[in-house]
């Protein structure tokens, strides 16, 4: 990046919206075209009704824009918090689901209102205790999961009512070879038709949403197969056993939803409020909506071309208030969410106004045109859905982690078992007490996994010293990492690690940032002394380093 686009930064508040108004109506219409399909699958699957999604939507891209701490964020309803949300409907409904909606709302109001107070008291940098490859594992398990779910509903079946998780995706090789074959064939033209796009490369082809094709190919495929109107059908009708392809479609294949947009508010229930399940569910929800946002938040800021910050406690206590809204009014929780977010980016939005357009052209279309939603099938939304946890959980995924380090792709597979045998809460919990279990073994004193013995020292020819003594991993980094934010810029930081024992992969990852912003926005310079004096765990340059015998 140039030092000139440095200097000419996109203005903000009303004098950003006079300046850029034509890229971010562009880039905001673009994204309400790739969300609209997304916030109505994620919002069934999360077990809320299809306009909750676009509820949250709306009030992200229309008042979270307005208060947040970021430039090029999306905000609205992710793929990462179906099994919360869906976990604590089905908990707290027993079976009833609109009473389980009603307690899940409620419990959002509770969790937002923790996340609200989180951001006040500058509580952000807290999503760097949670180890890279905990999360990672955690977001690949939810991937699992998501498609484990949505298979089923891509191919028109369900898996028995009451199945555990195991279960369901035992389930699976059931529904592929006796699929609802029309609504087979919507959902897995779907599913190519998103392969093939994430292929292309032509920059004009790529700036038309994936999302959009399959949901415009599965309405024409919705009418020619009549899904409007229940009937029966035969498939391959010539077959001499015809009682293997009788099948019924009709209405209950599409979206459902009201065409009065008012209608679409429910109010939370707290009725629940004293019992450990509503607990869980608002921890659940409250955690991983967090830290989703807060990654997602600083992964946009690496993206944008301009190198902005994004104040990460402000953001947190903007997208608690807009959670708090959502909980009063029907809506799912929302955070940064990062596919929408890169496609902003990718779409040359210059700042938060993008998000505010693609709120509002949400509101118009579901005002104006709700019949049209009906006609979208759940085949073509759950093929979306399949596709997103699949990015979530790919093999690449895996390799990546590999590539770290052996020792970091094993927490990644103990936290998706953990996750995938437990729940969300108790395998993030398993995948980090392995990472204390692993340091314990590579030898860090027990009284060093939560506090780190640094000092910082200003010399006179510029430069101030941080020096490490002992270990330095994700549990005890905190400190240190609040104090070097406070540090002045334009020096020389030089990093002592002669004797820092050990330095894992989270702080490995902080220095490299840290050195990159302080550079550009500091305008001074980092040294790491010593850092050849440690052995690497893998090939990575980021993988964790032990010091030398």
């Amino acid at each position: 990046m140039s030092n000139e686009s440095t200097n000419l930064l996109p203005k903000t508040g009303f004098a950003g919206l006079t300046e850029n108004w034509r890229n971010d109506l562009l880039s905001g219409f673009l994204v309400f075209l790739i969300a609209l399909p997304l916030c109505l699958g994620i919002s069934m699957a999360s077990g809320f009704p299809p306009s909750a999604g676009i509820i949250t939507a709306i009030i992200g891209g229309m008042l979270v824009s307005r208060i947040n701490g970021s430039f090029m964020t999306i905000n609205g309803p992710a793929a990462g918090l179906i099994v919360v949300v869906l976990g604590a409907v089905q908990e707290l409904g027993a079976g009833d689901a609109m009473a389980g909606y009603r307690y899940t709302l409620a419990a959002i109001v509770v969790a937002s209102a923790l996340q609200i107070l989180l951001g006040i008291f500058k509580s952000g940098r807290l999503s760097s205790f949670f180890p890279a490859s905990v999360v990672h594992g955690m977001l690949a398990a939810i991937g699992i999961i998501i498609m484990a779910k949505q298979i089923h509903v891509m191919l028109g079946q369900a898996p028995e009512k009451g199945s555990s998780l195991l279960s369901t995706i035992a389930q699976v090789p059931h529904s592929l070879l006796n699929p609802n074959y029309e609504i087979a064939i919507i959902g897995l033209t779907g599913l190519v038709i998103l392969i093939v796009w994430s292929l292309i490369k032509h920059p004009k082809l790529k700036m038309i949403p994936a999302p959009l094709i399959v949901v415009l190919v599965g309405i024409a495929l919705a009418k020619y197969f009549d899904l409007d109107h229940e009937h029966m059908y035969l498939f391959l009708p010539d077959a001499s056993i015809l009682d293997h392809h009788e099948q019924t479609v009709g209405p209950k294949f599409l979206v459902a939803i009201s065409d009065n947009f008012i209608s679409s508010f429910a109010f939370p229930d707290f009725s629940k409020l004293p019992t450990l399940e509503f607990w869980e569910a608002v921890i659940s929800i409250g955690l991983v909506g967090s830290l989703e946002s807060l990654l997602s938040a600083m992964a946009v800021d690496k993206l944008d071309p301009y190198k902005r910050h994004a104040n990460l406690d402000k953001d947190l206590t903007a997208v608690g208030i807009g959670n708090l809204v959502c909980g009063l009014v029907g809506g799912l929780p929302m955070i940064a969410e990062i596919v929408r977010s890169s496609a902003n980016v990718n779409n040359g939005a210059k700042t938060q106004w993008a998000n505010f357009f693609h709120g509002t052209f949400l509101l118009l279309f579901v005002v104006l045109f709700p019949r049209l939603i009906h006609s979208i099938p759940l085949a073509a939304l759950a093929a979306l859905l399949v596709f997103t946890g699949y990015r979530l959980a790919s093999p690449s995924s895996f390799a990546h982690v590999m590539g770290i380090g052996k020792e970091q792709l094993f927490m990644f597979v103990v936290t998706i078992i953990g996750v995938l045998a437990t729940d969300l809460l108790i395998g993030v919990f398993i995948g980090i007490a392995t990472k204390f279990i692993i340091h314990l073994l590579r030898g860090v004193k027990l009284n060093n996994l939560l506090k780190i013995n640094y000092n910082i020292s200003r010399e006179t020819n510029n430069q101030i010293v941080v020096t490490i003594n002992g270990a330095a991993i994700f549990s005890n980094f905190l400190k240190l990492k609040t104090a070097l934010a406070t540090l002045e810029s334009g020096k020389t930081i030089v990093f002592k690690l002669d004797n820092a024992t050990l330095i894992d992969h989270t702080v490995m990852e902080y220095f490299h940032d840290f050195e990159h912003n302080y550079q550009q926005h500091g305008k001074g310079n980092c040294i790491f002394d010593s850092l050849d004096a440690h052995e690497s765990y893998s090939d990575h340059p980021l993988s964790v380093r032990r010091l030398k015998n």
